[in-house]
């Protein structure tokens, strides 16, 4: 049985992963449409050995799809996934329009599936890059442990804003070297290049940035509402993987060689922890991989049941595109075949 598949943002990074992804996967797909904004109309995008032509999200009908991965900023989903959901075709929003609406799961596979059990309104929400590789991690020693607390820093690639920022990178690094040619910020607030910006969204009042709300918020409604979390996210001049240094305080003390077991083998885990020079994972290792990465797995003798570990993963991936076939894999497996 295949089912008929509309990625909508087929043009942008994220999107192009969606279908290599789908393709890659051997998701069961009868038809399936690359759909864009009117200015990328006609846009070619691969799908295995096919290419297909963007289409027109304004004229796109959804009416007859089963569903559709969007890849779109939260203003044009506003406008756009009700339509499809209206029309009948279930929608996996990578935006963060409907994650911290309660009527609306935020899933991620591994973690928490049976909230897919709660998509009545036919909408699905993919959580933040960061919080995805996070919870993935945290899960399996949630269960065994009972988390308290996580201390989080992030060290996020410029992917994470999209194609003009990984150009702004590579332009900035190229004009360090060439006099002339220097290239001023402009997707960021400061230089990206040879730098790290301890800012990513917009500042709250409470001098928290919205990245670092997001992954409060989103954690606890993917894991679990009575962990206490406080996050830094940094901006790392790296184009593609997203690292995390995690400290975590639990309930009941656990030992770091268990806790290399279980994650060893829990699903969407790949731990690299040897304690010799590389014996960790760094993103460029993580580029094109499924896995989460886990290493530097080790006990924090600053406060009782703590453990420190570092964890990668492929942000385009894990962190958007790859969770969110997983979504859908998961949405045919329990709701579509059911239905």
């Amino acid at each position: 049985m295949g089912y008929k598949v509309a990625v909508v943002g087929a043009t942008g990074n994220v999107g192009r992963e969606m279908l290599n992804i789908l393709s890659e996967r051997e998701f069961p797909i009868s038809e399936i449409a690359a759909v864009a904004s009117r200015r990328s109309l006609g846009t070619e995008c691969s799908f295995g050995s096919t290419d297909l032509k963007a289409e027109d999200l304004e004229t796109f009908n959804f009416e007859g799809w089963d569903l559709a991965l969007f890849a779109i900023g939260a203003e044009a989903t506003k406008i756009h996934a009700p339509k499809a959901a209206k029309a009948g075709c279930y929608v996996i929003d990578n935006s963060s329009l409907y994650r911290y609406d309660q009527r609306v799961p935020l899933i991620v596979p591994e973690v928490n599936p049976k909230a897919i059990e709660n998509c009545s309104d036919k909408i699905i929400s993919n959580p933040n890059c960061s919080t995805a590789q996070l919870v993935v991690a945290l899960k399996p020693l949630h269960d065994r442990a009972t988390i308290k607390r996580v201390v989080v820093a992030t060290y996020q690639s410029v992917s994470g804003s999209g194609k003009d920022a990984m150009d702004e990178l590579w332009n900035q690094t190229k004009g360090i070297f060439v006099p002339g040619q220097e290239v001023d910020p402009k997707v960021y607030p400061k230089q990206i290049a040879f730098n790290v910006i301890p800012h990513i969204d917009v500042f709250m009042e409470d001098g928290q940035t919205k990245e670092e709300w997001k992954m409060v918020a989103e954690t606890k409604k993917i894991l679990d509402p009575k962990i206490k979390l406080t996050a830094t996210c940094v901006r790392v001049p790296v184009f593609v993987g997203h690292s995390e240094a995690i400290n975590i305080e639990f309930e009941e003390f656990i030992d770091e060689d268990e806790v290399r077991q279980i994650l060893r083998e829990s699903p969407g885990i790949l731990v690299v922890d040897k304690r010799d020079d590389g014996g960790y994972t760094t993103p460029i290792e993580c580029v094109g991989e499924y896995a989460t990465f886990v290493s530097r797995i080790r006990h924090d003798p600053t406060i009782d049941n703590g453990i420190n570990l570092w964890c990668v993963s492929d942000n385009l991936r894990k962190g958007a595109a790859l969770n969110a076939v997983q979504i859908a894999e998961l949405l045919g497996r329990e709701v579509l075949k059911k239905g």
